[in-house]
C-alpha cells in the first residue's frame, strides 16, 4: 500500500517522465506514455514492497535527492536537490529529445519491530543487511524485465522498450539508486541483472 507521500512522488515522476519522453507531440501519445510509465513504476514498487514484506521490513519510496555537493562535511545544500525530477528534463533538453534519464525514485528500508532471526533461513540477524536491501532492489528490476518480455510478446514494443530503459538506468551503481543497493548487496547478483539488461538493450536496439 502506498502512502500519500509515495503517491505524490510517483505522480510527479510519472508526469516528468511522460513529458520528457513524449514532448507532448499529441495528447494521445502523452496519455499512452503516462499510463505506461505509471504501470512500470507501480509494478517496480509493488515487487519491492512484496519482497520487503516477506523479509519482515517495509520500504518508503521517494524522489531521488542529493544533499551534498562535495567531499567536505560543510558542503551541503540548504535544501535537498531533487535530481530525480530535474535530470529527466535536463537530459531531454540537452539531447534535444533523443535521451531521457529514467532513474528518479529511491527507497529507504526499515526492519519491522517483530522481525526475528532465522525466520525464513535467509538471515541470521534481526537487522537488515546490505544483501537483504539488495534483494528488495533486485525484485523491482526483475519485475520490469518480466514486464518487458510480456510487453514484447503481446505486441506492445514501445512498452517493452520503456521497461528495459527504466531497468537500465536503475541498475546503474550510483548514489541511492537500486543498482547501488544491489551492487553492495551482492556483486554477483548485480552482474547477473546487468548482463540481462544489456542483452535486452541490444535486442531493443538491433531487433525491435
Amino acid at each position: 500500500m502506498l502512502s500519500r507521500k509515495e503517491i505524490v512522488s510517483v505522480l510527479i515522476i510519472a508526469l516528468v517522465f511522460s513529458f520528457s519522453i513524449s514532448l507532448i507531440e499529441s495528447i494521445e501519445i502523452f496519455l499512452y506514455t503516462l499510463l505506461s510509465v505509471l504501470i512500470i513504476i507501480l509494478i517496480n514498487i509493488s515487487a519491492k514492497k512484496i519482497i520487503s514484506y516477506y523479509l519482515e521490513s517495509e520500504i518508503e519510496t521517494g524522489i531521488w535527492e542529493i544533499k551534498r555537493y562535495g567531499f567536505k562535511p560543510q558542503r551541503y545544500f540548504k535544501k535537498s536537490l531533487p535530481v530525480g525530477a530535474l535530470l529527466p528534463i535536463i537530459t531531454t533538453a540537452i539531447s534535444f529529445g533523443y535521451f531521457t534519464w529514467l532513474a528518479s525514485l529511491v527507497f529507504e528500508v526499515k526492519a519491522k519491530i517483530y522481525r526475528t532471526a532465522k525466520r525464513h533461513d535467509l538471515y541470521t540477524f534481526s537487522e537488515m543487511t546490505e544483501y537483504h536491501v539488495g534483494l528488495i532492489a533486485a525484485s523491482g528490476i526483475l519485475a520490469n524485465l518480466i514486464l518487458a518480455v510480456a510487453g514484447y510478446l503481446i505486441g506492445f514494443e514501445e512498452f517493452a522498450k520503456l521497461n528495459i530503459y527504466y531497468a537500465f538506468f536503475n541498475i546503474l551503481p550510483i548514489s541511492d539508486l537500486d543498482g547501488n543497493k544491489i551492487f553492495f548487496g551482492s556483486v554477483i547478483m548485480w552482474s547477473f541483472f546487468a548482463s540481462l539488461i544489456l542483452i535486452g538493450l541490444a535486442y531493443a536496439f538491433l531487433i525491435i
